[in-house]
C-alpha cells in the first residue's frame, strides 16, 4: 500500500489536520505524491501541522486553511474553493474527534452528548455534504471516516461517545449509498468508507506514559498508512464498508 507516488496527482482534503493524527496523515498523504489541504478550527495547530508535514515531505504541496466546520455554509465555502483552486477533489478524509465519558451509564450526562453530538455528528454531516458532488466528480473520490469499536460494542459508561460515533457511520453509510447509486450499473467510481479503531497513541502519549501498553491502540502512523491504502482498493471493494485497524468486538 505504501511507496511514493501512489497518490500522485490527487488532492485530498483533511479535516481535523491540526491534531497528532492529522499531523500524521498530512505528512503520509503528501510523501505519497498529494498535494494535502488541511483544514482546523485552531489556526496556529494548524500552522505547526502544515509547517510540520513540508519539513518532513520535503517541500510537497500541503497547505491549511481555517474551517470553522460546525458552519455549514463556511464548509462548503472550503470545498468549493479547494475544488476552485486545484482543480479537482479526490478525498475528504475526516479526523475531526473528541471524547467524553463517565463512571457508569447512571451518570451519564447529556451535556457531553450535546458536545460530542457537534464534534462526533455535525462535522460528517457538513464536510460530507459539501464535498459529496466534487468527490463523485473524480475517478478515484474517496470519503474516509476514522471511527471507533465503541460504534459496535458500547460500555457502561461511554453511551454518548458511543452513540456519537454510532450516528457518524450510518450517516457515512448513506454517504456510500449515494456513491453506488451514482455509480449505476458499472458500480461506484467514488467510495465512502469507515476505519475503525479502539483508539489512536501517538510518540507523545508514549513519552508520558512509558510504562503503558496501549494494547489495541493503533499508532496515529499506522492509521496514515491505512488511510492512503484505501485509494489503492478500487471504489466497490471499499465503500460501504467498515476496515478494522483493531480486532473486531
Amino acid at each position: 500500500m505504501a511507496g511514493n507516488g501512489s497518490l500522485s496527482g490527487a488532492v485530498i482534503a483533511v479535516a481535523g489536520a491540526g491534531g497528532p493524527a492529522g499531523r500524521a496523515t498530512l505528512v503520509r498523504l503528501a510523501e505519497a505524491g498529494a498535494t494535502v489541504v488541511g483544514a482546523d478550527n485552531d489556526p496556529q495547530r494548524l500552522s505547526e501541522a502544515v509547517d510540520a508535514a513540508r519539513y518532513a515531505s520535503g517541500g510537497a504541496s500541503v497547505t491549511g486553511d481555517t474551517v470553522d466546520l460546525l458552519d455549514l455554509r463556511s464548509t462548503r465555502d472550503w470545498a468549493t474553493h479547494v475544488e476552485k483552486d486545484f482543480g479537482r477533489v479526490d478525498g475528504l478524509v475526516h479526523l475531526v474527534g473528541g471524547w467524553r465519558g463517565s463512571e457508569t451509564f447512571t451518570k451519564t450526562s447529556l451535556d457531553d452528548w450535546d458536545f460530542l453530538e457537534l464534534l462526533l455528528v455535525k462535522t460528517v454531516q457538513h464536510t460530507s455534504l459539501a464535498f459529496h458532488e466534487a468527490l463523485q466528480r473524480s475517478e478515484r473520490g474517496r470519503y474516509v471516516l476514522i471511527s471507533a469499536a465503541a460504534a459496535s460494542r458500547p460500555t457502561a459508561g461511554n453511551a454518548a461517545y458511543a452513540a456519537g460515533k454510532a450516528a457518524a457511520e450510518a450517516w457515512t453509510l448513506a454517504l456510500a449509498d449515494y456513491f453506488r447509486k451514482a455509480g449505476g450499473a458499472g458500480g461506484p467510481t467514488s467510495a465512502a468508507a469507515i476505519l475503525v479503531v479502539k483508539a489512536l497513541v501517538h510518540d507523545a502519549m508514549r513519552a508520558e506514559r512509558p510504562n503503558a501498553k496501549f494494547a489495541g491502540f493503533t499508532d496515529v502512523k499506522d492509521l496514515a498508512e491505512a488511510i492512503e491504502g484505501v485509494w489503492s482498493k478500487p471504489a466497490a471493494e471499499v465503500n460501504g464498508n467498515r476496515l478494522w485497524l483493531t480486532e473486531k468486538p
